[in-house]
């Protein structure tokens, strides 16, 4: 490879681009060649611009040739090694050793931070080269340790480094503690609503997708912005992949270990929930991995929208494909879903009548298909609260978001140490042989179990997923084995009250 290297991304990873640079006589002009994006095609001018600063004068016909050919490269993070590799040329600079340049030019030379700079810095690790990148993106180049990294405000500081005239700012590893818990809404403010609680509880601990129906008003977007909060810490695996899908997405970086939450707007495309544009950018189920996706008012998405759902669902991944290629993003997504049990929302309130005809509420039941619902482990309604519970404002709502994550975080450890040799975290991401090799259970409790699957009339992933939801019961109390009050606590989430209006 050639001492001056650009990136450019496909996914998550990056692709090497070598710079090569070419200065003849003739009209003063510049080409690049490569396959370049628009954004790339416009860097001429910036970096034009930008070598005027380091007192390079471009003179004649100049040719950028960005290898391999047949790679497409996007983005404006191959300026700076264009700037370099043609400052090279211009003999202003000599490149001793391969390193990797990104970071976008400002007509007055500055750098501007550029999405991909942590892949960038797991490439330069994985390949032992140096790395050099703008100083807004020195702070996500310090998570990821191993690796020669520099940032730098501008190409003038950069090409007197290179000349060794100064010596650039390194960067080191920097840990990221735990720091003060966001605001989200704690366990202790919510009054009433214990079962709705208990099913976030065992959501959390499991990782299973749960679906909270209500009246309006009655507490169901509070209980999904609770959710984070009795979620433990990123550890550090799970940390690498958060930055990773931000730093690719181009979001702002965030120094801290809380898990993602990300709620959307029903308007929502495919591509934005999915993922996909010109670039294949992650979508929000993606950008929510190993956090909390918030679907509100679920069956107002479009019917795509929730139906391309079910492939991550059941994977914890997901393929974006377009024409010119195709990327795998992770979408290890605990999913909370929301919505009315009818179009006027008071179906089955006991205070307020309901006003939609047989037609509509037929047609709002259908919006939602049974290999989604089948696909989320718990359905829980949430009543309206009572005047009594309403006016108790100022009184406490029982267990706090710390204690209740006390125990999420036990039962997630006991998982983790059962499920390890097998390459899985929780219990709702186990196969079901897995699931029923693993599953002790007594005589008694297995016959239970034949009992509860002649009256709810589950579907074979219906009944592993009780069986996945009983296990994370189970280990919530710490019990070694399944016994029936879990088994029955697990089915109930699937044939009660919360189920019942989408089957009438």
């Amino acid at each position: 490879m050639r001492n001056i290297a650009g990136l450019t991304l496909r996914g998550m990873t990056g692709a090497a681009v070598e710079v090569e640079a070419e200065i003849t006589g003739g009209m003063p002009t510049i080409s690049v060649v490569g396959l370049p994006d628009a954004a790339v095609k416009e860097a001429r001018e910036r970096v034009r611009a930008a070598l005027r600063t380091v007192d390079v004068l471009l003179k004649g016909r100049v040719s950028v040739n960005l290898a391999p050919a047949d790679l497409p490269k996007e983005g404006a993070m191959l300026d700076l090694p264009i700037a370099v590799a043609l400052a090279e040329k211009a003999g202003r600079v000599r490149t001793e050793r391969p390193a990797l340049y990104i970071g976008e030019l400002a007509l007055d030379g500055r750098l501007r931070g550029v999405r991909g700079a942590v892949p960038a810095a797991f490439f330069a690790r994985e390949h032992d080269m140096e790395l050099f990148v703008p100083s807004e993106n020195a702070d996500e180049v310090s998570i990821v340790g191993g690796v020669r990294a520099h940032s730098a405000p501008d190409l003038k500081s950069l090409i007197m480094h290179l000349r060794g005239e100064k010596t650039l700012e390194t960067i080191e590893k920097r840990e990221i503690v735990c720091g003060e818990p966001v605001a989200d809404p704690d366990f202790s403010e919510i009054k009433g609503q214990a079962a709705a609680k208990r099913a976030l509880e065992i959501a959390a601990a499991g990782h299973h997708n749960i679906l909270f129906i209500g009246s309006p008003g009655s507490g169901k977007t509070m209980l999904a912005k609770a959710l984070r909060g009795i979620l433990p810490p990123l550890d550090d695996e799970e940390l690498m992949e958060v930055m990773l899908l931000r730093s690719t997405a181009g979001l702002p970086f965030v120094l801290s270990r809380e898990r993602p939450f990300r709620a959307v707007h029903h308007t929502a495309t495919t591509a934005a929930i999915c993922g996909g544009g010109s670039w294949l950018r992650p979508g929000e189920i993606s950008l929510a991995s190993r956090g909390v996706l918030f679907l509100d008012e679920f069956p107002e998405f479009q019917r795509d929208v929730i139906e391309a759902l079910r492939q991550p669902l059941e994977d914890g991944s997901i393929t974006v494909s377009r024409v010119s290629g195709s990327v795998s993003y992770p979408a290890r997504v605990l999913v909370v879903a929301a919505c009315n049990p009818c179009p006027c929302g008071f179906a089955g309130d006991p205070e307020r009548k309901c006003v939609c005809s047989a037609a509509s509420l037929e047609r709002y039941r259908r919006k939602l298909s049974g290999p989604i619902l089948d696909r989320i482990d718990l359905h829980v309604t949430v009543p309206r609260l009572t005047p009594e519970e309403l006016v108790s404002l100022g009184e406490s709502g029982g267990e706090t978001s710390a204690e209740v994550r006390a125990r999420v975080t036990a039962a997630r450890e006991i998982q983790r140490a059962r499920w390890k040799p097998f390459g899985f975290r929780y219990n709702a991401e186990i196969p079901e042989k897995f699931l029923r090799r693993n599953a002790s259970m007594k005589p008694e409790v297995r016959a239970f179990i034949l009992e509860t699957l002649k009256r709810v009339k589950l579907s074979g992933r219906g009944l592993s997923r009780v069986l996945r939801v009983a296990r994370t019961i189970a280990d919530l109390e710490d019990a070694p084995q399944i016994e029936i009050r879990h088994v029955a606590e697990a089915a109930g989430y699937r044939e009660g009250e919360a189920t019942s209006w989408m089957n009438a």
